[in-house]
């Protein structure tokens, strides 16, 4: 089956901070998001995940094009995102839509609900009048909302209720791929699976596709079809959701995977601390970027000066790790 989103060597760099009052040369560029690649099929979901920092975000965000990525190549339904002039992107703005981590600061303080859910409606022409408050109420209630809700205004509304706006939001103008920015951390533990239970029905509802960024494995895995693991601005391990839970090829990934809890108390699993911060991305470390904090037994002088490639180790499992073959 053909990609609905791919994406092939996005590049998002930042210029570095200047000295004081703006004088002098601009500090060392920040890497963000440096080279990567991945491609989700429709109605499939790829976690995208990774620590504070490791530029999970960005990828979000240069793909739908709210931020310009400096280099590489984005197709949403067929069409290449970043050739895209300004009048055509617009038009496929109504395909593609992000719903923010901060549901209240992603809602407008100043609108009700009804406003908010009436203006995308009103800026592609979809409903306007009668049939837009049709619309507003059925959208409400398909995120579990009360159509009353839409006389609310946002700091009315609990942190779920407030999310499950978001989410209307975004499904207003009727999109095919959605980005997920960590929809469910700042939320409360029982509304995070609400919430979590209610993207997976609009999903097979409306046949979406989702990018789900998040840095939480333990989230992710109740959602995911693959997994891409992100650090330092690259993707570092890639593989189908059972695949990755089941034998991670990457430390990094071990790692991650060491600190979710496991339901069974009898259940024993090593804990694996990483020693140290992550670097800056405005210096990465040389050779592969992990090896200052990798835990990785069998770490060589290679590890600290050749960039290990991003291939695959099994069957649709791809790792960068020179010592990928032999997990830790």
């Amino acid at each position: 089956m053909p990609a609905l989103v791919d994406v092939q060597g996005l590049v998002k760099h930042f210029p570095g901070e200047r000295a004081l009052l703006g004088l002098g040369r601009p500090r060392a560029v920040v890497r963000a998001v440096d080279d990567v690649s991945f491609a989700i099929a429709p109605g499939e979901t790829l976690g995208l995940v990774g620590e504070s920092g490791c530029g999970k975000s960005t990828v979000g965000r240069a793909i739908l094009r709210l931020i310009e990525p400096d280099a590489g190549r984005v197709t949403i339904d067929g069409q290449d995102v970043v050739a895209l002039g300004a009048r055509p992107l617009r038009a496929l703005r109504r395909r593609m839509q992000i719903v923010f981590q901060d549901p209240y600061g992603s809602l407008n303080p100043r609108m009700t609900v009804r406003q908010m859910l009436a203006e995308p409606l009103a800026i592609h022409r979809i409903a306007s009048g009668a049939d837009a408050q049709r619309r507003i109420a059925a959208l409400l209630e398909e995120v579990g909302l009360d159509p009353s809700f839409a006389q609310s205004y946002a700091h009315e509304l609990s942190g779920g209720q407030r999310q499950r706006v978001g989410i209307a939001r975004a499904l207003s103008v009727e999109p095919h791929f959605l980005v997920l920015d960590e929809p469910v951390s700042a939320l409360d533990v029982s509304i995070q699976a609400q919430v979590l239970n209610l993207l997976a029905e609009l999903q097979r509802g409306r046949r979406l596709t989702y990018l789900f960024i998040a840095h939480d494995l333990a989230v992710v895995r109740h959602i995911a079809d693959h997994v891409a693991v992100m650090y330092l601005g690259k993707i570092v391990e890639r593989a189908p959701a059972p695949a990755l839970y089941a034998g991670p090829r990457h430390p990094y990934t071990t790692s991650l995977l060491s600190a979710v809890p496991v339901p069974d108390p009898k259940a024993q699993r090593q804990r694996i601390v990483l020693a140290g911060d992550v670097p800056s991305p405005a210096h990465p470390p040389p050779g592969c970027p992990f090896h200052p904090r990798c835990p990785h037994p069998k770490k060589d002088a290679r590890c600290r000066t050749e960039p290990p490639a991003l291939r695959e180790v099994a069957p649709g499992q791809l790792a960068a790790c020179h010592f990928a073959e032999q997990p830790l």
